[in-house]
């Protein structure tokens, strides 16, 4: 494949609004939990963040995120080598970043969505629950009503 025809292939690839997103999304929705998008304001712009239980979602596709990397990447040039390669180290230092800013990370790889979205939905039902078991223990509670009730949905 030529460079020009590599760089028309490439530039069409969506950053946003995939398949494996849209998926997610309509996923949250049916679980009924409230969820911001691409938030800029956290490290690594998670695809979906519930703000109330402190998770931060992320949707990685197999080849950009590297699933998998060391078993194929020999079958690289240099230069996707290296891009897989700061993907992957960017992608761990945003982890790192949100988990010490106490920010439970699910990371879903678009083959998990494809072959089980039940799995996935799972996944995401069950850090929820967890993140809500926390949130309500009653060494994290506030003294207040209403400081309980900011602390379980700070969009009140």
């Amino acid at each position: 494949m030529s460079p020009e025809k590599r760089s028309s292939v490439m530039s069409r690839i969506r950053g946003r609004d995939t398949k494996p997103e849209k998926a997610i999304e309509m996923i949250l929705r049916d679980l009924g939990l409230r969820f911001e998008a691409h938030c800029r304001d956290l490290p690594g712009r998670p695809d979906f963040v519930l703000r109330s239980s402190r998770i931060a979602i992320f949707i990685d596709g197999d080849f950009w995120h590297g699933w998998r990397f060391p078993v194929w990447r020999l079958k690289l040039s240099e230069k996707w080598e290296k891009k897989i390669e700061s993907n992957r180290l960017r992608d761990a230092r945003n982890h790192r970043k949100l988990r010490q800013q106490g920010w439970k990370v699910l990371r879903i790889w678009e083959h998990q969505i494809e072959q089980d979205p039940g799995a996935c939905a799972t996944r995401i039902r069950l850090t929820f629950a967890a993140g809500l078991r926390e949130a309500t223990s009653p060494a994290n509670l506030a003294s207040s009503p209403r400081k309980r009730l900011q602390q379980l949905d700070p969009l009140r």
